[in-house]
């Protein structure tokens, strides 16, 4: 067995670091996607970016197909202005879908045409000492908060004095904290943490001087949480796609905070057979913890791939996150763990030659198991 090269930790911890402090909800990415451009230069890959931002960065391989893509997205949750209100207080609704509870008491900088403004996103009804028992009573809702802005903006009038407009877009604040026991808490840690783990597998293979088995593209989609994501950055060639993406924990599922947490299916079904058990063998393989895990309420960039039209192969890793698109927790073994594996996919053999042509005839077409009597787990494919 070849080893693998070694994940470097502090790096995966760094960049993580580096990209929360970037605000980058779906629809403001520009900064995020220069950020994330000039690191991958640094570590002299070749990277083209398309007009609104994504990514597209190549190592090249012994051969040149079935060309493999990696990808993980760069856009968070946010907010967006829907209306300035009498008050001077802003009606917000939800960029990606996240409940207003978790807003609710949300620091956050909105962006305007004349600059930035600090605000709180507060529930209609803040206070007990003017609403009592209400505070607790009031419903869950978007249209239950508002956006506070820290300046004397008292009326709508006041508000359009301020160049404050229906449009402006709202960043969440991460808040992250590292622990000493490996443990991280922040919001956005969907899917930054995903981004630090591939470009910390894209280093370790850089400095390893290994070549992939075959061109490899590590792919960054800006906007995955609004639904369109890998859709606008995949090429006809991709004969398979891995995404990188969180895992929800929580009762009843199998994720974890700790190893990779390998899909099975989501929302819009089962991933693809033969590409998720080469997966589960390399983790086998490689000795990386893993779990396997199943979404009811999920999609990722997989799914505006072959909904926009791709004959693309694809699986899901993700590392385990608890409360999911609220104040998120992970550790550091889950998003290492998936970078382990970005790692061992990468330089795998490829085991179906035919995906490197878009159409063919049966020969060298896979097969899944349909006899009990074989035992055989099929054949694995890319």
């Amino acid at each position: 067995m070849t080893r693998l090269p070694e994940i470097d930790p502090d790096y995966f911890k760094s960049t993580l670091e580096a990209l929360l402090s970037i605000p980058s909800p779906s629809g403001y990415t520009d900064e995020i996607a220069r950020w994330t451009m000039e690191e991958i230069q640094k570590m002299g890959i070749e990277t083209e970016l398309t007009r609104r931002g994504a990514i597209r960065a190549r190592i090249p391989g012994t051969a040149a197909q079935p060309v493999r893509g990696v990808i993980a997205h760069l856009d968070t949750l946010g907010a967006i202005v829907r209306q300035l209100k009498d008050n001077g207080r802003l009606a917000v609704a939800p960029i990606g879908h996240w409940s207003s509870r978790f807003a609710e008491g949300a620091r956050g900088t909105l962006f305007s045409e004349m600059g930035t403004f600090r605000g709180t996103i507060l529930p209609l009804k803040a206070s007990g000492h003017v609403f009592a028992d209400e505070v607790d009573t009031q419903p869950v809702s978007w249209k239950q908060v508002e956006f506070r802005i820290d300046m004397p903006i008292y009326s709508k009038d006041d508000a359009e004095r301020a160049h404050l407009a229906v449009g402006d877009i709202i960043a969440i604040d991460p808040q992250p904290e590292f622990f000493d026991n490996g443990y991280i808490v922040s919001r956005h840690l969907d899917d930054k943490a995903g981004v630090a783990a591939l470009l910390t597998a894209m280093k370790a293979l850089k400095e390893s001087g290994q070549t992939p088995a075959v061109d490899t593209l590590f792919l960054f989609s800006i906007t995955e949480e609004i639904g369109s994501g890998a859709s606008s950055i995949l090429t006809h060639d991709i004969a398979s796609m891995v995404a990188i993406d969180n895992g929800a924990v929580a009762e009843g599922q199998g994720s974890k905070e700790t190893g990779v947490t390998i899909a099975m299916g989501d929302m819009t079904g089962p991933f693809d057979f033969h590409l998720t058990r080469k997966l589960i063998d390399l983790c086998r393989e490689h000795d990386i913890r893993h779990q396997r895990d199943h979404f009811e309420h999920y999609r990722s960039d997989n799914a505006s791939a072959v909904e926009g039209g791709a004959d693309v192969r694809t699986a899901l890793i993700t590392f385990g996150i608890d409360a999911s698109h609220g104040y998120e927790r992970t550790h550091m073994d889950a998003p290492c763990s998936v970078a382990e594996l970005v790692v061992a996919y990468v330089l795998s053999p490829v085991t179906i030659a035919r995906d490197a042509e878009e159409l063919g005839g049966l020969k060298g077409f896979p097969e899944q198991p349909h006899e009990a009597a074989r035992g055989s787990t099929g054949h694995r494919t890319d």
